[in-house]
């Protein structure tokens, strides 16, 4: 019996990462691209049911991704459909239309996505149904184009609607501080954080730039293509739900993470880390020692975003370890750390890292681990999209392109004092100390 989740790709980054998150899932689970059983370990394929549904019609087993691919226009699920993964996916789970988003969130959430959210909405049904027992929905978008982040944002809405005690969980690219894609990144991207705040459980936020610097200064790859950033994402994906699919001394899933990272509603938008990241040619010289794990993935270097931890504290942290790691170790390095970089985490909540265990390391390594920590400089990433934001909407420029789509003015004025009120209360839990908690209690009382 495995505890099952749907995965819903929305727009072009989304369908592209997708793309690289179920390659690496098929090699972990010893499947081919067609689906298909090659792999000779029975502790490959006996929890594959997470993702992917188990298909007896004719001749051998064939695994399904439970997965939905939709995008406004049809370009890159085409390519899915004719590329090496073609026969992997069911026919019926993509959904494209011709019109586009345009990189106009507008778009994606009012015209031309509402025209076609039921009709999305139907096969996540169908496939939500055909589950024992659903954990959750992850969706993979971005927040600087149309698609991602106003169909996406819609999606979520609808999916929080539909399914109140379900977990949903995003993988959510966020705009780089300097590299742009495109122009409108900070209105698209504001508005779709407004509706991450309300109606999602976990964001695990990711940013090109950080991977970008991790390509390059650690992999060595000279110029990093979008297809070598999607692996960097890939690996942290399949690092968040190892303990769902392989057996492993300490167990940790979707409602797990999100009861352990997230002490206040609002503020759960994580950062995403991974170690160990190398040179490919320096690859026999490397032997990884458990407290080097820790403490690289609590290094701003080995971060899948931009934004720097030693400007914040750490309000929670969740370690996944793959691979042979002693329970003893692992959790000895993590207080190690704890210990010596005490003045990074908060004292209100004593033991604030939690830690699993996966037996299983990915393809190709003996050990790995993936950190997703909450901490108060996630409101850099906030600030720095809002500055931009306030520039712009200040001139109003764009604007008459979203007006044009039926928005208010006024949603963009709440989008952006909601993300305020998100960013002061950052500052404020930040800032709180043990002694002020314990004053206020008195003065209650």
């Amino acid at each position: 019996m495995s505890r099952e989740i749907v995965n819903i790709q929305v727009g072009q980054a989304g369908n592209q990462v997708g793309e690289a998150f179920w390659r690496m899932l098929l090699a972990e689970h010893g499947l081919d691209d067609a689906g298909m059983y090659k792999g000779n370990d029975p502790q490959q394929i006996a929890r594959a049911g997470v993702y992917f549904t188990q298909v007896d019609s004719s001749g051998p087993t064939k695994y399904v991704p439970r997965s939905v691919q939709v995008d406004l226009e049809s370009g890159v699920c085409n390519r899915l459909r004719s590329g090496p993964l073609g026969q992997l996916f069911r026919p019926d789970t993509y959904f494209t239309s011709d019109s586009g988003a345009g990189n106009n969130w507008a778009k994606g959430y009012y015209t031309e996505g509402a025209e076609l959210i039921d009709g999305i909405l139907d096969i996540v049904r169908r496939q939500s149904e055909a589950t024992e027992a659903l954990q959750g929905f992850q969706i993979i978008h971005s927040l600087g184009g149309g698609t991602g982040a106003g169909l996406g944002s819609l999606l979520l809405s609808k999916l929080r609607e539909e399914y109140p005690d379900r977990m949903l969980s995003t993988f959510s690219i966020l705009p780089a501080p300097n590299v742009s894609e495109t122009v409108v990144e900070p209105y698209n991207s504001l508005l779709s954080v407004h509706q991450l705040v309300d109606n999602c459980d976990l964001t695990i936020c990711i940013d090109n730039e950080a991977l970008y610097d991790i390509a390059v200064r650690t992999l060595k790859i000279k110029s990093p293509g979008y297809k070598d950033l999607n692996e960097l994402i890939a690996k942290v994906m399949c690092g968040v739900s190892t303990s769902l699919r392989f057996p492993g001394q300490l167990n940790g899933d979707l409602r797990k993470l999100g009861m352990n990272l997230v002490p206040f509603p609002r503020l759960h938008f994580l950062m995403p880390s991974f170690a160990p990241f190398y040179d490919p040619k320096a690859r026999t010289f490397q032997r990884l020692s458990v407290p080097e794990l820790t403490s690289s993935l609590f290094d701003k270097k080995n971060l899948l975003v931009a934004s720097d931890p030693r400007f914040g504290r750490y309000l929670t942290a969740a370690c996944i370890f793959r691979g042979k790691v002693s329970s003893h170790e692992a959790e000895n390095s993590v207080m190690q750390l704890q210990r010596k970089n005490s003045n990074l985490f908060v004292e209100w909540i004593p033991d604030n890292v939690s830690v699993s265990l996966c037996s299983v390391p990915p393809v190709g390594q003996p050990q790995a681990a993936v950190a997703l920590a909450n901490s108060t400089c996630m409101q850099e990433l906030f600030k720095r999209n809002l500055d931009q934001f306030a520039l712009m909407f200040k001139r109003r420029a764009f604007l008459h392109w979203y007006t044009g789509e039926g928005m208010d003015v006024m949603e963009f004025t709440e989008a952006e004092s909601n993300t305020q009120d998100l960013i002061s209360e950052y500052q404020q839990y930040q800032e709180a100390t043990v002694e002020e908690e314990e004053a206020e209690a008195e003065s209650e009382q």
